[in-house]
């Protein structure tokens, strides 16, 4: 059997939260490794690719497809840190499907690396192939990973993931905001019976109130589409940089109540379905 994996490398929303209330479910931003056969998959550049881009230059040179959510800082701001990124034994081809035709990625990429915002200008970036896709669309690789997309409602635009391998499917909707009928019913429909779904799970109903058009969902919405949509492993994910792991862990109670198989995202989780 092959490998099929996810590994959470950072699980905060808006910012890194480094301190002693973030020890346990981490503090790092949005990144994940994924794993089909040959495949080697990143979704997001957040700080949490900082320490993967570490664990990656001990081995030996390969190819890497990083495919961005969005570019919102919290999302890209480990690229510039992302070793591999430098290292010409990798080849990377960066992907993003959340643009309109007057946007392209690597213009995003060049405004965020370069002076006086960062001394290290992209063309410093070895080996960096960019590609886009229209968001809903599917992507077939030779090693049978099947990757399909899903536009979601967040300023700027976003969109989601979802990897399917040996008949088994993990899926990351992140940054996603509740509300709009015809996209959430969308969403329910893209990780129906999936084995795990990380879902943007940034606030509680009661911060919702004073956070919408913010980009962002409530644990509890996660919980609920999970169940409408039969998910075996529901993941809260992008946790307020405010949240407090003993806050989360009362979180996590409360949706197990809802879903037995839900969990709170910490960094270094990892799922093999």
């Amino acid at each position: 059997m092959h490998e099929f994996s996810l590994k959470i490398w950072g699980v905060r929303g808006s910012t890194p939260t480094p301190g002693t209330g973030t020890l346990r479910y981490g503090g790092e931003t949005t990144c994940f490794e994924i794993r089909a056969g040959d495949d080697l998959i990143v979704v997001d550049c957040g700080s949490g690719a900082r320490n993967l881009g570490y664990e990656l230059v001990k081995g030996p040179g390969r190819p890497v497809d990083l495919f961005f959510s969005h570019t919102h800082l919290d999302h890209i701001c480990g690229l510039p840190f992302f070793k591999p990124a430098y290292d010409p034994r990798f080849h990377i081809k960066v992907w993003a499907g959340c643009f309109n035709p007057h946007r392209e990625l690597k213009d995003v990429i060049c405004r965020v690396m370069s002076p006086p915002v960062f001394p290290i200008t992209a063309s410093n970036l070895k080996g960096i192939e960019f590609g886009e896709f229209i968001a809903g669309s599917c992507m077939d690789r030779d090693s049978g990973l099947r990757i399909c997309t899903i536009p979601l409602n967040h300023p700027g635009g976003a969109c989601g993931y979802k990897f399917i391998y040996d008949g088994k499917s993990m899926c990351i909707i992140t940054d996603h905001e509740m509300g709009d009928a015809e996209i959430d019913v969308a969403v329910v429909e893209f990780i129906r019976d999936a084995e795990v779904v990380i879902y943007d799970g940034m606030y509680t109903s009661v911060d919702y109130e004073k956070y919408k058009g913010y980009g962002h969902s409530t644990w509890e919405h996660v919980v609920e589409q999970c169940v409408k949509a039969n998910v075996k492993t529901p993941v809260i994910f992008h946790h307020d940089p405010t949240r407090t792991d003993d806050e989360l862990d009362e979180i996590g109670i409360a949706a197990k109540e809802r879903h037995p198989g839900a969990l709170i995202a910490s960094e270094g989780m990892v799922f093999r379905p």
